[in-house]
């Protein structure tokens, strides 16, 4: 598994392998802080507006049961960033994969700060077949969602 500065390339290559432009709005946590981006990459870190089409955000873990992430509403893990854009970039760290739900809510009522104000949990793009019964991707959130899975932590 790779480390912490390996999170440029990983971003760079998926964008460059999905066609997408590259640009980036990061969330401002400490896992994402300091990181030398490659030039080809526009990245931001501040408040995520309508228009842009790629986030990174950080999830406090994952659950190998349903294959979900579990994320958190906090000032370095804004919920809007989970929900707003197109493309959704996601770092994990590999430490951070539970088995089951049971162990996700365990994890988090063992957090020093107590429970979050909200938890989410995604398990992939958005998607409805509302209409015509015709699968959209993104109805109600991104279009896209990568997991990129590193040790990252100190």
């Amino acid at each position: 598994v790779p480390e912490r500065a390996a999170i440029p390339d990983a971003v760079a290559h998926y964008l460059r392998g999905q066609s997408l432009p590259p640009v980036v709005v990061t969330a401002p946590h400490p896992a994402l802080e300091g990181l030398s981006w490659p030039t080809e990459l526009r990245v931001a870190e501040r408040p995520l507006e309508a228009t842009d089409p790629t986030v990174l955000t950080v999830a406090e873990c994952a659950v190998a049961e349903t294959g979900s992430l579990v994320l958190l509403s906090r000032p370095e893990t804004p919920t809007r960033y989970n929900f707003l854009p197109d493309t959704f970039l996601c770092l994990l760290d590999a430490r951070d994969v539970v088995g089951h739900l049971e162990d996700a809510w365990a994890r988090l009522r063992a957090r020093a700060e107590g429970m979050p104000r909200t938890v989410n949990f995604v398990t992939g793009p958005s998607r409805t077949a509302d209409v015509e019964q015709t699968i959209q991707l993104g109805a109600h959130g991104p279009r896209r969602l990568h997991v990129i899975v590193l040790e990252y932590s100190p």
